[in-house]
């Protein structure tokens, strides 16, 4: 009996998710909390508006968490007991997936048939147990990456470590294992094709958006005073984990540059975030850094800031850099925009759409510092300039929504529904083979 749904356009009413290496509800720039975050509760919150309830399954980081959390009407995030609360990280995380996979198994257990619609996961980790999950309820798997090893280790920054090989035999399972695949930009798109052998009917293309409502231009002194910065200098502001992948020691040397080649110049970076991944190892790399670069005096340091300062944070700063080595997107940059503040980014990954180049912002080629400080004062140094492509900033920030991200899973769900039954994403050398097999595990027979 096929296992095609008999309204084969229809929209899940309540869907699993996935996220085992970092809550929705975590604070986003320190540990393994990020954009993934965000997009994760952003698009719940949206999917329940719409009328699809969500339930999102993370790994408990505190015995202080409580079993179940509300995190918006329709949204409630399950925090799953696996291993020790503290002292792991994500690449620690595969020795727990059998005692997580098992409590949410055990969770669908307790309900009637047919409880979830669909399960969505959101990076490898979650992939794996998305996978068994999928096979166990006889549901469609949706998968989004967030990010890709292959890619990664093609663009380390020096000094940093390459992603594990058994992440990317774990990446190539998933992929071939989902029903549907959803990538952040055309360019993620092709590189699952490329590198992972996606089928290309099978990937969906789902831009992330921003908080429109929360993100908006706002009084720059204002913000100043609120953070306590100067309203006399030109601030560039780095926001995000403070690791080796974001590279925001580019920044603060690019800054040291520019001050060098004009001495006295009344120009500060600001750092926003904390330590996180390999920069775990040298927690206070880049105070060291600008203490040897003579410029401890122009580098402010905060930690990671709340939706409602974070704002404050872009509409103070003149600009905001995003100097990563790797982008999927680049939330960051989609924000500030939204702000009114034009983004300095490096030309990698997701960063070529979230940034229209001479427009909305400007996009550097490469991380050689002469570069980057040249961007900076080319952008400084015109203030008309630079306040035309604010203004550009918040119309390019307009397309991108999580209103219109929802939209766009909710078709990626309805085809994956649609779909139900059909053979993985990507197939073995011997596709015949391979669907037999599919059939068989699953039930499916036509």
């Amino acid at each position: 009996m096929d296992i095609v749904s008999e309204r084969p356009d229809r929209r899940p009413n309540r869907i699993a998710v996935l996220t085992v290496h970092t809550s929705p509800l975590a604070q986003p720039g320190t540990g393994d909390a990020g954009g993934m975050n965000v997009y994760v509760l952003q698009t719940a919150e949206q999917l329940a508006q719409r009328g699809t309830e969500v339930e999102i399954f993370t790994r408990a980081t505190s015995s202080d968490l409580p079993p179940v959390q509300e995190a918006a009407p329709g949204v409630l995030v399950r925090n799953v007991v696996a291993g020790p609360f503290e002292g792991l990280d994500k690449h620690d995380l595969p020795t727990q997936l059998c005692p997580f996979t098992a409590e949410v198994l055990r969770q669908e257990a307790r309900r009637v048939p047919g409880y979830y619609d669909l399960v969505h996961s959101h990076y490898w980790l979650s992939g794996q147990v998305g996978w068994l999950a999928r096979d166990r309820w006889r549901v469609p798997l949706v998968h989004t990456a967030h990010t890709l090893a292959a890619v990664k280790n093609a663009a380390l920054a020096d000094g940093d470590s390459p992603e594990p090989v058994t992440r990317e035999i774990g990446e190539k399972q998933v992929i071939a294992e989902a029903d549907r695949l959803t990538a952040n930009t055309a360019r993620e798109a092709r590189q699952l094709v490329d590198l992972y052998g996606a089928l290309p009917d099978r990937i969906d293309i789902v831009p992330p958006g921003a908080d429109l409502t929360r993100y908006r231009p706002g009084d720059r002194a204002a913000a100043r005073a609120e953070l306590g910065l100067s309203a006399d200098e030109e601030i560039v502001a780095f926001v995000g984990r403070i690791q080796p992948l974001k590279a925001p020691d580019v920044l603060v040397r690019a800054v040291a540059e520019a001050i060098r080649r004009r001495p006295g110049r009344k120009l500060r970076a600001l750092i926003v975030g904390g330590p996180s991944g390999t920069g775990l190892e040298r927690p206070d790399s880049l105070i060291e850094l600008a203490d040897r670069l003579g410029i401890s005096d122009q580098v402010t340091f905060l930690p990671p800031q709340p939706a409602d300062r974070l704002v404050l944070v872009y509409r103070a700063a003149n600009l905001v850099a995003v100097p990563s080595y790797n982008e999927s997107f680049g939330l960051v940059a989609l924000e500030a925009q939204a702000a009114g503040t034009p983004v300095l980014a490096a030309a990698v990954g997701g960063l070529g759409t979230a940034v229209r180049h001479e427009h909305s912002g400007l996009l550097v080629a490469g991380h050689r510092i002469p570069d980057w400080a040249g961007a900076l004062e080319y952008l400084l140094d015109d203030p008309a300039r630079l306040r035309l492509m604010g203004e550009r900033a918040v119309a390019h920030a307009a397309d991108f929504s999580w209103a219109h991200t929802a939209e766009k899973l909710l078709a990626s769900y309805t085809a994956a529904l649609s779909g139900s039954g059909r053979a993985p994403a990507i197939l073995g050398e011997n596709q015949a083979r391979s669907r037999a097999l599919w059939r068989r595990r699953t039930g499916v027979l036509r």
